[in-house]
């Protein structure tokens, strides 16, 4: 419940005493709306959108010019699911929604069907984002819950027919993943893995742009190196440790971290700042929660991928994680 005296504050009542956790509105910390533009100006998602520019040019060297046709069924579906709720309200469009698209676009194969990624994007803007009540206060990250909504609706669309990278898709050859080789006992080659050089969804190949891109976010302070860290070594400590005890089902450390989506969501989905918790604590545990999770399905489950359910369980716990680790302040009520 909130407070006339602290109208920005959570209070919680014990006693004679009232305990209250600031807590800032989206607007303050991400930036808000400004000037005459269609969007909402929000300088950290634009960082954002400029980190993933060099991941969606290669793309499209990779895998030709589909990506731009996709793309553009994905953002116009997306911003138009949110326009149409936003101008409810008379709220402008938030650049953030062009994030969600573009990484959704990014977390697809090449193969998706135009239709299958406009079913995704509205259903997550939708669902994961304005039903909560728009930028801000949504729980989960909307394009995390819209590439899990048609990897689990449209399986077979979405697990098969994937291609190798070549040179603007131009000789598109099927190509098996590099965690199917991993789960059929074959080691991909290191180079091909941080060259991007495999078969994969769109942007989650070239680990060498996805790595500057880190650097860029954390040195803008767009990012948070805690969450990137905690994700990174508790997945790469637990795939090292059921490799070594020889787990059924566990792959080799370093390809399976270099393989699949771990490192473009851990860099670009799992630091989202507004589903992410906020506490410096809680993000040490929020990565960990992600890393963990994400490699217990990738080894004991049917699904070959595991970081979109890892997202998805590190946000619930996020707002838990933050109560726990918040600092509170004990005001004596006269």
């Amino acid at each position: 419940m909130g407070s006339a005296r602290h109208p920005q504050s959570v209070g919680l009542k014990r006693g004679t005493f009232a305990i209250y956790v600031k807590i800032k509105s989206p607007i303050e910390q991400y930036g808000g709306d400004s000037g005459m533009s269609w969007f909402q100006t929000q300088k950290m998602m634009r960082k954002v959108l400029f980190s993933l520019l060099p991941i969606a040019v290669f793309s499209i060297y990779a895998y030709g010019y589909r990506v731009l046709w996709l793309g553009l069924f994905v953002f116009s579906a997306g911003i138009l699911t949110e326009w149409l709720m936003e101008r409810r309200h008379k709220k402008k469009v938030s650049e953030a929604v062009l994030v969600t698209c573009l990484l959704f676009t990014l977390s697809l194969p090449p193969g998706t069907p135009w239709w299958v990624a406009v079913v995704g994007i509205v259903f997550g803007v939708f669902f994961a984002k304005e039903v909560y009540g728009g930028f801000g206060r949504n729980i989960f990250n909307p394009a995390i819950v819209s590439r899990l909504f048609v990897y689990l609706t449209f399986p077979n669309l979405l697990t098969t027919g994937w291609i190798a990278a070549g040179h603007f898709g131009a000789n598109p050859v099927t190509s098996a993943t590099p965690l199917t080789l991993l789960k059929s006992g074959k080691i991909p080659e290191l180079a091909d893995l941080f060259l991007g050089l495999r078969a994969g969804s769109l942007g989650e190949g070239p680990i060498f742009l996805i790595l500057i891109a880190a650097v860029y976010l954390i040195w803008t302070k767009t990012a948070s190196w805690r969450i990137m860290l905690s994700t990174l070594l508790s997945g790469l400590l637990l795939s090292s440790l059921f490799e070594w005890l020889k787990v059924p089902g566990a792959l080799n450390a370093l390809p399976a971290i270099l393989s699949g989506s771990f490192l473009f969501v851990t860099v670009f989905m799992a630091t989202d700042p507004v589903s992410a918790p906020k506490k410096t604590a809680s993000l040490w545990v929020y990565g960990s929660i992600i890393g963990v999770t994400s490699v217990l399905i990738r080894t004991f489950s049917f699904f070959p991928e595991g970081m979109s359910f890892g997202i998805l369980v590190g946000n619930t716990f996020a707002p838990l994680l933050d109560l726990m680790f918040s600092k509170k302040k004990a005001v004596v009520r006269s």
